[in-house]
């Protein structure tokens, strides 16, 4: 194989299929990055037997031909090339030999063979959808605890009447809604997957097990979460009476402030709301306490809540700049944050003893 292309065409086509390779790998194969020259068209693949990133940019070639090479290597090479001359990637008898200007490397590569192979079979619900836009809102409720394997990624369904993303970790829970795409089954997008979706508008295809993207030359195929994921709507409330309103910043910058002298473990702040005004506590007998006063919208009879700090700041920062309206029960109930600026994005948030 001999092809010649600009290093900005090369560095880009790594970049886009090599973040998905674990930089810890007991498989070889899965270090590599299979490359594919064939009638002037490089595509390089990338997978970690889950997801499987594929993209192609045009070059000049000589001669076609397949093989791969350790992904990390390669691309860690072009990065620190000079942007011109252009880079020519020659395989010869198991090297790869790299070339630019006055600079050249001979890389060990293995054969294609060993690559594994993805079925490109079975999709059948196709939709276009800027699904990165859809998931940012709640990816931060994405579960990181491996023994409740199936709430580590997002929950997707189609409805007649909208399309909806939902995230929880049995704290914090996310729902955020689109325009409908038509109906299908709920999914669960591994958490990995959802930080790879590109942004933008990009077309969407489903099976029963896998999730495949395309943007433009790059195609994202992704297996799915096996797994049932609880029913969502008995965790939202639906008829807290209290409804405090305040400013997203002055909540977040009040709550960030207070939580400096909480310990590590217990990140806990509690909120009490009365005449207008939300009063933000922390206690910590082994280094002091700290309060913090912001005006609120809210007149009713007192009421105190305990929330954990990093959890409210950051649910909090997914509403736009503006009011948030906080709705609770009890001090004791699941506390349900809406704002008029994001009238699709719904956020639910546990209380926590203080």
């Amino acid at each position: 194989m001999r092809m010649t292309m600009p290093r900005s065409d090369l560095a880009r086509l790594l970049a886009s299929t090599t973040k998905v390779v674990e930089a810890r790998n007991t498989i070889p194969i899965l270090s590599c990055v299979k490359l594919v020259a064939d009638g002037g068209t490089l595509t390089a693949t990338a997978t970690d037997l889950d997801i499987e990133i594929q993209s192609s940019v045009t070059a000049e070639a000589e001669e076609d031909g397949a093989f791969c090479v350790s992904a990390k290597l390669l691309e860690d090479i072009v990065k620190k090339l000079p942007p011109l001359p252009d880079v020519a990637l020659s395989e010869v008898d198991g090297t790869l030999t790299v070339k630019a200007g006055r600079y050249t490397s001979r890389l060990q590569v293995l054969p294609v063979t060993d690559f594994p192979s993805w079925s490109a079979d079975g999709f059948t619900k196709h939709f276009d959808l800027d699904l990165a836009a859809l998931f940012a809102p709640v990816s931060f409720a994405i579960s990181t605890e491996e023994t409740r394997y199936y709430l580590n990624g997002i929950f997707l369904v189609g409805a007649e009447d909208a399309i909806t993303a939902v995230a929880t970790d049995g704290h914090r829970l996310g729902k955020h809604t689109g325009a409908s795409v038509g109906e299908f089954s709920g999914i669960i997008v591994p958490r990995k997957m959802v930080g790879l979706v590109p942004k933008g508008a990009v077309s969407v295809s489903l099976s029963d097990a896998k999730l495949r993207i395309s943007a433009g030359e790059t195609v994202i195929t992704s297996k799915l979460i096996d797994g049932t994921f609880p029913d969502y709507q008995r965790v939202i409330p639906t008829s807290n009476s209290k409804v405090v309103t305040f400013g997203s910043d002055d909540m977040r910058r009040a709550a960030d402030r207070v939580a400096i002298v909480s310990s590590e473990r217990a990140r806990a702040v509690k909120l009490s709301f009365a005449d207008n005004v939300a009063t933000l506590t922390v206690n910590n007998p082994d280094a002091g306490t700290a309060m913090e006063e912001i005006a609120v919208s809210y007149d009713g009879e007192q009421i105190e809540v305990g929330f954990d700090a990093s959890y409210l700041t950051e649910l909090v920062g997914q509403f736009p700049a503006g009011d948030v309206k906080l709705a609770l029960e009890d001090g004791g109930s699941p506390t349900v944050f809406t704002s008029d600026n994001a009238p699709n994005l719904l956020a639910v948030l546990m209380p926590r003893r203080v």
